[in-house]
């Protein structure tokens, strides 16, 4: 998308820019991608500046931005093809050879992270800020994927936003009953596709947990380092397709294909509401240059899954604000 210039972020009206973090997390759970939220919500800045002197008494800011934004993401969705995760579109495992590394898609085929200090609030009550996290779940942002762009801005506004259907009505400019219908439609689909998980919280034993996985990692101690993952734990590696199952054939990979992470220096984070770990693999002439975003998904004391973004067209990192590198 091309956007028109708004000067410094400074000049901008303070209405609009307390709004901008809800906004992008809106706008990434429709689109399923960090890169097209920000665009989304730089678009969705431009028309509200140019619109301000228009708009004042008519309604409520925010709602104005929601519809200014919701606007922007249905345009930007018009046919196009939905992003998924590998392990939703391939039926078995790839085998952890070299070889698996032959299928690769294009970065507009995948679902892609964003760290929660871009879309999440930064305090509020904590059952909120737990029920907000899985609202940007990796899973549940693929399942999002599945829904008709209409029932994907009620169900969010609706179920995530808490909007009324009313509401929700008046931004779509519809009625109550096809909300309703809507949102009923998409309760299916969704269910179908996989759900949305109850919120959980991490627990002493999940942080020590993870400081074992970072202390193991960055040794590249592969004995230690599966002893920390489930006996059927599964791992995949966007923009690549393939995808792995078992701490058997991760190990293997990981001493295999993957060997050249040996040596990687690794900064703690969080991105979908769940441990993250940024990833800086050694550079041929010194020093560590970002490889990619592992987020990480504990379950009963142990990783479950990891979802591995690669940073191979050294894009993703900056449009993350993480650092561009080490010496």
């Amino acid at each position: 998308m091309t956007s028109v210039a708004i000067g410094p972020t400074d000049q901008l009206d303070p209405r609009l820019l307390e709004h901008r973090r809800e906004l992008t997390g809106y706008c990434y759970r429709m689109l399923g991608s960090v890169f097209d939220a920000e665009d989304a919500v730089q678009e969705t800045m431009v028309r509200a500046w140019r619109g301000l002197a228009d708009f004042e008494g008519r309604s409520a800011v925010r709602s104005w931005l929601y519809r200014i934004a919701t606007n922007v993401c249905l345009d930007q969705l018009s046919g196009r093809q939905r992003r998924a995760l590998p392990m939703d579109l391939a039926g078995n495992p790839s085998p952890p050879v070299a070889a698996s590394l032959a299928g690769r898609r294009p970065t507009t085929a995948w679902v892609e992270p964003i760290l929660d200090r871009q879309v999440l609030p930064e305090d509020g009550d904590p059952a909120e800020q737990a029920v907000a996290r899985e609202s940007v779940r990796l899973a549940f942002i693929a399942a999002l994927q599945h829904l008709p762009p209409k029932q994907r801005a009620v169900l969010i506004l609706r179920e995530v936003l808490r909007w009324k259907a009313d509401e929700v009505a008046e931004l779509l400019d519809t009625t109550v009953a096809s909300v309703n219908s809507a949102l009923q439609r998409a309760r299916a689909t969704l269910a179908d596709a996989g759900g949305r998980p109850a919120p959980r919280t991490l627990d002493d034993e999940d942080r020590a947990l993870l400081a074992r996985y970072l202390d193991a990692f960055e040794r590249y101690d592969i004995d230690a380092f599966v002893q920390l993952l489930h006996e059927d734990a599964t791992q995949h590696m966007p923009p690549f397709e393939m995808w792995l199952r078992g701490r058997e054939d991760i190990g293997v990979w990981m001493t295999g294909p993957g060997a050249g992470c040996k040596g990687s220096r690794l900064i703690e984070t969080s991105a979908n509401g769940t441990p993250a770990i940024a990833q800086y693999r050694p550079a041929e002439g010194g020093g560590h240059v970002p490889w990619g975003l592992h987020v990480l998904e504990i379950e009963g004391g142990r990783v479950a899954h990891i979802s591995s973004f690669l940073n191979l067209d050294c894009e993703l990192f900056v449009a993350l604000g993480l650092p561009a590198g080490f010496d």
